[in-house]
């Protein structure tokens, strides 16, 4: 799948009169982050209220939400949730994720995982055998490659429409790439896989950087904290990639933490980080870059906080509205041969590494068209 084509302005919604809620009726992610909401279950909805301003002992209804709808819910440390609402949403399937009040994620509530014993006894099989996390690796790491590349070509292609105008940074970038992709080779061991990574990464954020307005730079990637409102947007759409990539792990029956790529150690969900990196490119990093260039996100969106920066309420509102419009936009994969959209690749993700238990020659990771 190519990079999101770009929006018009007749394909964003109306401005939200209460951005501390943002749902939207096309998206199936629910993003609830102001303090005072309380969600109840009334019927088959999700009743969202807040204190009425005029009224201290009233409640204002913000938002009705039919869970027919509904596919995720993003709530803030603030908001109050009943048991019948939270059961209900455990009952159909719908994961809910907790943040603080800087858009940090706490944790998630995920349906029962399924009764996947054996499946997950293999996996802790294969997850120490070398050869089954190289072919594993290699082929991650090979799609993620052919993704930068991809993005920087597209962003290239869009801004100048004539090859010979080009800069010649991006097309020693793009060439580098390329030669980075054609060396990866079947049976390399982890450690040279890793590096092979993480050089090529450092091309792709060099060629990634130049493309950004003057006025909000990329100079390196910081993430704990982000130092800047470019690393603060990026570091929040990766964690959202991240939670979502470890739940289709979850409802898979798998275990989350076994890395590959990744060195398995206790405190983070590594498969997933493992399985989200073809999806960097085209979902993290493309939106980051778009939601800039097109002034979606200006200075007013960001705050400093505990020697980092970070996304204020209404610039997470934002960027989870254009999160959700690229994770759900239909497209045709020429790789898959079928109409699908980002959110069901990464499912597809999951699928794909609980087959490749069995037969690892299935594994086939996600790529751009």
């Amino acid at each position: 799948m190519a990079a999101a084509p770009h929006e018009t302005s007749a394909d964003l919604p109306q401005r939200d009169p209460h951005p501390g809620i943002g749902f939207h009726a096309l998206m199936p992610t629910a993003c609830i982050q102001q303090p005072g909401t309380r969600i109840k279950l009334v019927s088959e909805r999700l009743v969202v209220t807040s204190p009425d301003p005029d009224d201290a002992t009233a409640a204002e209804t913000r938002r009705d939400i039919p869970l027919r709808d509904l596919d995720k819910l993003v709530m803030g440390e603030g908001v109050a949730i009943t048991t019948p609402a939270l059961a209900e949403m455990l009952r159909r399937l719908i994961p809910i994720s907790l943040t603080d009040r800087r858009g940090r994620f706490l944790g998630s509530f995920q349906p029962a995982t399924p009764h996947q014993g054996a499946a997950r006894l293999r996996h802790y099989q294969r997850a120490l055998e070398p050869q089954f996390a190289s072919t594993i690796t290699s082929s991650l790491i090979a799609a993620k490659i052919y993704n930068q590349r991809r993005v920087v070509q597209r962003i290239a292609q869009s801004r100048h429409q004539n090859d010979q105008f080009v800069p010649m940074g991006i097309q020693k970038a793009l060439v580098a790439l390329e030669n980075s992709a054609a060396k990866l080779t079947a049976g390399l061991p982890i450690e040279s896989l890793r590096g092979h990574e993480g050089s090529s990464t450092a091309t792709y954020f060099q060629a990634w950087a130049s493309f950004f307005p003057a006025d909000f730079p990329f100079e390196r990637r910081s993430t704990r904290p982000p130092l800047n409102p470019v690393n603060a947007a990026l570091s929040f759409t990766t964690t959202l990639i991240y939670h979502e990539m470890h739940s289709f792990i979850h409802a898979r029956g798998l275990d989350p933490a076994l890395g590959l790529l990744h060195t398995t150690e206790n405190g983070r969900w590594y498969l997933a980080l493992d399985l989200m990196e073809p999806f960097r490119p085209v979902v993290a990093e493309a939106l980051t870059l778009d939601l800039f260039s097109r002034r979606m996100l200006n200075a007013k969106h960001f705050e400093p906080h505990d020697g980092g920066v970070y996304l204020t309420r209404e610039g997470r509102a934002k960027l989870i509205l254009q999160y959700e419009k690229r994770m759900e936009r239909q497209f045709m994969s020429e790789h898959r041969g079928h109409r699908t959209t980002l959110r069901q690749q990464l499912d597809h993700q999951a699928v794909l590494i609980k087959r490749a238990l069995d037969d690892p020659a299935v594994f086939d990771p996600f790529r751009m068209n």
